[in-house]
């Protein structure tokens, strides 16, 4: 493969110590600069079209708080725990999260810069404009407090806070708004909280409001809680309103389960989702100008520290603003992208693959080829049985209708869904009971390991013999976000492979410990031991040959053994490209320790998922594409596969995919040997976004993979 950007290929005489902290990035920290790279574009107004650009506002804010309920929740309870342990960094829990905490409110200001000083004033221009209701006249203040009064008011619930009155519960990412009255009767002082109700949209567009005439076809926009804290006196009559301040609070929401205990995975799940509304506070979110009064008053009885307590000027919960790409304005948005469907040459999937194997690239490449194949396999008499695995399903799924289509129709179907899929346990937990309704034998997976691998296993009976048909990917079984996540599906009827994933279900669904696989690499029985003979390998050819090569394409890179073999190949002169999405706690370009390595962060309209793992081997490239990030729980702690592409072909398409992305100049970062990313120089060249050429290239493939089909 190309080497793009030339870089020492001098072997060191001396092997660097590979467990120094300053070699490595806090996890949590990448993580953060990742994210920071998300709002980035939000925030760069050449970017993306002005609503693309609030939705990375709403993905940037989403995700920042899924961090907190998680990753942030558990570092909370370290420093609890009085734990002191460094990880491989150097950093201690507390430190990191003072770290965090600093970051976080660079960011979030960040973020409010972006979206109250650039993005509002940019949609007013355009005619979308937020108002209060001070700006309204007298007769229209009117009709919003009668639209209040039948739309809001009957689904709000003011709860009272005094000696009669418990402190309130509030769950998990609730806003809610913080009260202090005065009784006009009595005098008294009293304390309240009303909670801004997620079931109603979070922005009102009060252009649509019935009688609520404007003259001019201007979208004008509320926020639900400045109308609640305007309509106030309806909620306490005869009661005088001293202030209200917004306040919104996340809670711990990692489910632990101790599976050896648990006589129903599946009943301990559903406790453990209820159970996220009452986790430990982790996250305070209040404006500046809150009393201390009221602040205190919170703190005290949500049982958190000042560290625990963001300032957040301007709007809280800033996730909502995804609402506004609700509104009519494709000029605003991104132009629609209809990928090729390459299979559709062949309409019988079967016949197809008889003939080659086939790669799709999603979302280039359609994802209805994989819905299809199941839905085939469904419908045809000859096929006898259907196995597949199930991670994120989504609320409406295809491919479990066509499962259950298949139970109907007498086959044998064993599906093996992940109940502690994160944030997905509820959309899993319905499917996995409507496939075992109609017969499906679900299993729900190994003892403490998620199954995290992506597999499909089609058994079927021609001219009085069985053959095999498989679909691996780097995905999910989920059509909509195949629509915007980046991944690779592979249709093989290799039968090395397909005995492989046989076993591997034998193991997933049985009692069978089989730890042999020919050519499927399968976390957590062999990925890492394959993983590391394979760098070695290249270091072994770089000191025979001089033509050591790796490219690795993930979503995280973390694990410290992996990280210090590609230290070790790096200074035995391998060339290592590495894509890293998110973290990436490898510190490229270090003198003497990763001088021959390049890092690379690709943030775009697609989020790039798929996981490719290529190795030069002498020049004989061996291909590899899987589920598994190299994090400890990817290799350790889950089931997850790594699967050989054998075509040639399609080897050379991968290869052509990465190259491309390796000279993206446009959408990509690139890592100092500090740990932090920079924007990638064009130094002069044409810019090059791969994410565009890869959609611009869709109709040819398409058109180029259906000679190659029709020509067999």
């Amino acid at each position: 493969m190309k080497n793009g950007e030339s870089r020492t290929l001098a072997v060191a005489t001396v092997v660097p110590a590979m467990h120094d902290p300053s070699h490595y990035v806090n996890r949590e920290l990448s993580w953060m600069d990742f994210n920071q790279r998300v709002l980035q574009e939000a925030i760069d107004d050449g970017s993306h079209p002005l609503l693309e650009r609030v939705k990375f506002v709403s993905i940037f804010s989403s995700n920042l708080d899924e961090f907190f309920m998680i990753r942030v929740a558990g570092l909370d309870e370290q420093c609890a725990a009085g734990i002191m342990d460094r990880t491989v960094d150097g950093l201690t829990p507390l430190e990191t999260v003072e770290k965090i905490r600093q970051r976080v409110i660079e960011h979030l200001q960040q973020r409010n810069d972006c979206f109250f000083q650039d993005i509002c004033p940019e949609l007013e221009k355009r005619g979308i404009e937020f108002i209060s209701a001070s700006m309204l006249s007298p007769s229209q203040q009117s009709i919003l407090q009668d639209y209040f009064r039948e739309e809001i008011y009957p689904v709000l619930t003011p709860l009272a806070f005094d000696t009669g009155h418990p402190f309130p519960f509030m769950s998990n990412l609730s806003l809610n708004l913080a009260i202090e009255l005065k009784d006009e009767e009595s005098g008294t002082e009293k304390f309240a909280r009303v909670k801004v109700p997620g079931i109603l949209p979070r922005i009102l567009r009060l252009d649509e409001v019935q009688g609520l005439d404007f003259e001019d076809d201007r979208i004008r926009l509320m926020w639900l809680e400045e109308l609640i804290e305007h309509n106030l006196s309806q909620l306490f009559p005869k009661m005088r309103i001293m202030q209200c301040h917004p306040f919104r609070i996340i809670r711990d929401a990692d489910i632990e389960i101790e599976e050896d205990e648990a006589g129903d995975l599946l009943e301990s799940i559903e406790q453990g989702i209820r159970s996220r509304r009452y986790g430990k506070v982790v996250r305070l979110d209040i404006t500046p100008d809150m009393p201390v009064s009221i602040r205190k008053l919170l703190m005290n009885n949500l049982e958190v520290y000042e560290r625990n307590v963001y300032e957040i000027g301007g709007v809280l919960g800033m996730s909502s603003v995804i609402e506004l790409l609700k509104i009519d304005r494709p000029e605003l948005k991104d132009e629609p992208f209809v990928p090729s469907n390459p299979m559709e040459a062949r309409p019988n999937i079967f016949s197809a693959l008889r003939a080659q194997d086939v790669l799709l690239h999603h979302p280039y490449d359609s994802f209805n080829p994989v819905v299809d194949l199941v839905w085939q396999a469904a419908r045809d008499p000859d096929v006898l049985s259907i196995k597949q695995t199930l991670y994120r399903i989504g609320s409406n799924s295809p491919v479990v209708e066509a499962l259950m289509f298949a139970v109907e129709q007498g086959k044998q179907v064993a599906v093996l869904v992940e109940l502690k899929a994160r944030f997905d346990e509820e959309n899993n937990i319905v499917w996995a009971r409507a496939l075992e309704d109609v017969g499906a034998h679900v299993v729900y997976g190994l003892p403490g390991l998620k199954t995290h691998a992506k597999l499909t296993l089609i058994v079927r009976r021609e001219h009085g013999r069985l053959c095999h048909y498989l679909h691996l990917g780097t995905g999910n079984y989920n059509p909509v976000t195949a629509k915007i996540y980046t991944d690779y599906s592979y249709f093989t009827t290799n039968r090395a492979l397909a005995d492989d994933v046989s076993e591997l279900f034998n193991s997933l669904t049985g009692y069978s410990k089989n730890r042999k696989y020919r050519s499927l690499i399968v976390s957590p029985v062999n990925t890492r031991k394959r993983i590391m003979e394979m760098i070695q390998r290249e270091v072994d050819w770089q000191k025979r040959e001089g033509c050591g090569r790796i490219v690795l394409k993930m979503n995280a890179l973390v694990d410290e053994e992996i990280i210090s073999a590609l230290y070790g190949a790096s200074v035995a002169g391998v060339r290592i490209d590495l894509i890293i999405r998110g973290i990436c706690c490898l510190k490229p370009g270090m003198p003497g320790v990763s001088e021959n390595i390049r890092v690379i962060s690709v943030i775009g309209r697609f989020l790039e998922h798929s996981r490719v793992y290529c190795f030069n081997n002498g020049g004989t490239a061996e291909l590899f594409l899987g589920s598994a990030d190299f994090m400890p729980r990817n290799l350790d702690k889950r089931v997850e596969t790594i699967f050989p592409v054998v075509d040639r072909r399609l080897v050379e398409s991968v290869k052509a995919d990465l190259e491309m992305i390796l000279s993206d100049n446009v959408k990509s970062w690139e890592m100092n040997a500090d740990g932090t990313f920079s924007r990638r120089k064009r130094h002069g060249r044409t810019g090059i976004d791969s994410q565009r050429y890869f959609m611009r290239q869709s109709p040819r493939r398409k058109k180029n993979i259906k000679t190659k089909v029709n020509g067999l």
